[in-house]
This record gives C-alpha cells, sequence and structure tokens, in this order.
C-alpha cells in the first residue's frame, strides 16, 4: 500500500517536473524571440540617427562655410558635430564646435554674440535640409550681427527661399526689410485703440519687375498710401529682387517712437 502511493507520488512528481521544463523552455523562447526584437529594433534606431546626424554634420560644414566666407576668408570657417558616445549615441550627447574664418579652436560658450548666432543659424538650417519645414519664424536673430554678417545671413535666406520655404524674419535692422519681397507693418491706432496692419508689396521697386505690378495693401483701417509711407525710409533703395519675401512688423504701443519692423522671406 506505502509503495503504491510512493509510486502514484513520484509519478504526480515527474509530470510537474515534465510541466516546469516545458514551461521554463517556453519561458527562453520568448526571452530568446524578445532580445532579438529589441536588437533588431536598437540598430534600426542606431541606423536611422546615425543617418540623420551625418546627413546634418555635412550640410552643417557647407552651410557654415558658406556664412562665413568672405573675399578676405574665401574658405570661410569650419564647424562639426561630434558624439560623445559613437557606439550608444542615445547614452550621450552631441557636441557642437564652430570655428569661424582666422580664429583658433575654442568652445562655444567662448564665442562672441555674433558668432554664436552665425552658428545657430548653421545648425538650423542644416536640421531643416534633413527635415524640411514649410517656413521659419526668426525673432530678432540679426540682433547681435554686424552690417557684414546681417547682408550674409540675408543673402543666404534669400538663396534658400523658395517654392517650398517661406522665412518671416522679426528685424530691426533695415537690411533685411530693403532685401525683401513684402513688408508688414503692424502698429497701434491712436483713435480706436487698437492695432492695425500695413502691408507693402515690395517688387514695385523691383527694376526688372513689370511696371504697375504689387501696388502696397493694408489691412485694417490704414490705407495703402499710408503704407508708402510708413515704409518709404529703407525701402527705395532696394535692391535684393529675386523670390524672398519679406514682411516688417512695426509695433508701436504708444502710436508713435521705436518701430519694431519683422520680415519674411520667402
Amino acid at each position: 500500500m506505502r509503495l503504491d502511493s510512493l509510486g502514484a507520488a513520484f509519478e504526480n512528481v515527474a509530470e510537474k517536473l515534465k510541466g516546469s521544463g516545458k514551461d521554463f523552455d517556453d519561458a527562453k523562447k520568448k526571452s530568446r524571440d524578445a532580445t532579438t526584437s529589441f536588437n533588431k529594433i536598437k540598430a534600426q534606431r542606431a541606423k536611422t540617427f546615425n543617418k540623420a546626424f551625418q546627413m546634418i554634420d555635412e550640410n552643417l560644414k557647407s552651410i557654415y562655410k558658406d556664412l562665413t566666407r568672405s573675399s578676405k576668408h574665401p574658405l570661410g570657417g569650419m564647424a562639426y558635430l561630434s558624439l560623445e558616445d559613437s557606439e550608444e549615441p542615445y547614452l550621450g550627447g552631441l557636441k557642437y564646435n564652430a570655428m569661424p574664418p582666422m580664429k583658433r579652436f575654442r568652445d562655444m560658450e567662448q564665442l562672441s554674440g555674433g558668432e554664436k548666432t552665425v552658428a545657430a543659424l548653421a545648425l538650423l538650417f542644416a536640421i531643416h535640409s534633413f527635415k524640411p519645414a514649410p517656413f521659419f519664424v526668426m525673432d530678432e536673430v540679426d540682433a547681435a550681427l554686424d552690417n557684414v554678417n546681417v547682408l550674409k545671413v540675408c543673402n543666404y535666406i534669400k538663396q534658400r527661399s523658395g517654392g517650398d520655404l517661406q522665412c518671416i524674419v522679426i528685424s530691426l535692422k533695415d537690411m533685411f526689410y530693403e532685401l525683401s519681397d513684402s513688408l508688414i507693418g503692424i502698429c497701434k491706432d491712436v483713435g480706436t485703440s487698437s492695432s492695425r496692419t500695413i502691408t507693402l508689396n515690395m517688387k514695385q521697386f523691383d527694376p526688372v519687375g513689370v511696371e504697375g505690378e504689387g501696388e502696397g495693401e493694408e489691412e485694417g483701417t490704414s490705407s495703402g498710401s499710408e503704407a508708402g509711407d510708413e515704409n518709404d525710409n529703407g525701402v527705395g533703395g532696394n535692391k535684393g529682387g529675386g523670390r524672398s519675401r519679406m514682411s516688417t512688423d512695426m509695433r508701436d504701443g504708444n502710436g508713435g517712437g521705436k518701430r519694431r519692423r519683422s520680415g519674411v522671406l520667402q
């Protein structure tokens, strides 16, 4: 009787061991499948990241050269990106270095305000070359730039602007709206205590434009002649031409004094 009970208990334990062994094998198979899927996704993620990184880095080098090139420095400056961890880029950060023409290597923090602005714009346009956006809104990006660098940035924006890109630039520099296709001014109407919009199409100042094309327009309470008067300073000598579009935003909280101009380059 005892032998029969022991035999039954042994068979029961053997069945449980067999079932546990099957569960263990299933768990190992699931673990291998999960590891394989994880490594596949990890490799795809690294491949996608490296593709974007390499393209942005290459475009950054050429764009920065274009923005810093001059007659005295035809080769321009040098800028590049580097990974803190090339094997596992997501576990580390990015290092951005820019060397203006005739300047030694320095950390980005040691560059001047204008040099940092040019470097930042170069990186912005490099990222845009990988994932194009329909338009940019730039708020006084030229605040720290001198006239030479403002002209370089204007010309580059005009060069990049086209049918698939429009740049809206808020600026205090005359050069930006002189080289634009259109100006937009926003000012306070003291009579109605509200804002009004003034627009001016700069194509009418293009020497190769068609006569009568691009007359000034105004939205709100102002007239086209007021738009011309408001924007006459800094407009008449436009030499930009091209297909860029720029709108100027004039904001005057008290109906007079300093106006803030913003531009759109298309």
